[in-house]
């Protein structure tokens, strides 16, 4: 099941938590609270921008929640396939509800990220493959270049 397909059936979160359970996860207060921020967020964050926005949920039902502790249960939710993170540039990982895999393109010169849909690197992946029997997650990093504003 999708993350789309749980959302339009049940409270995500809820279902997420459910799979957790299931597979012997602990489910907190501060982990639910980190879960609803992440289907609350639209786009890619990064884990400190993450914990600051779980922060202020956090601190009103009087718990704290370490750096640390986000990025364990990202890795975790990261196993469970729901989220993804992939590096868009030299900056630090972002994470993204992303049940389906894509792709990214990262402008050198304005930071402009782009989308893409899995088939743009298929025949790429698939030729990587073939000629080298590497298999590559064209997910994990961005394709770096320039957009169509900065080009020259």
């Amino acid at each position: 099941m999708t993350i789309a397909q749980a959302t339009a059936e049940a409270d995500p979160v809820e279902l997420v938590l459910a799979e957790l359970r299931r597979r012997g996860g602990r489910v907190t207060t501060a982990r639910r609270l980190v879960l609803r921020t992440l289907f609350e967020r639209s786009g890619h964050c990064t884990a400190p921008e993450l914990a600051e926005d779980v922060g202020k949920r956090v601190r009103a039902h009087g718990l704290d929640v370490h750096m640390s502790t986000i990025y364990r249960f990202l890795d975790e939710l990261e196993e469970l396939g729901v989220v993804s993170h992939s590096h868009l540039g030299h900056g630090r990982a972002v994470y993204d509800l992303s049940p389906v895999g894509h792709s990214h393109l990262v402008c050198e010169l304005c930071g402009a990220v782009t989308e893409t849909p899995n088939e743009l690197f298929a025949a790429f992946a698939s030729s990587v493959k073939a000629r080298y029997g590497f298999s590559i997650d064209p997910h994990h990093f961005a394709m770096a270049g320039r957009c169509r504003n900065c080009v020259v």
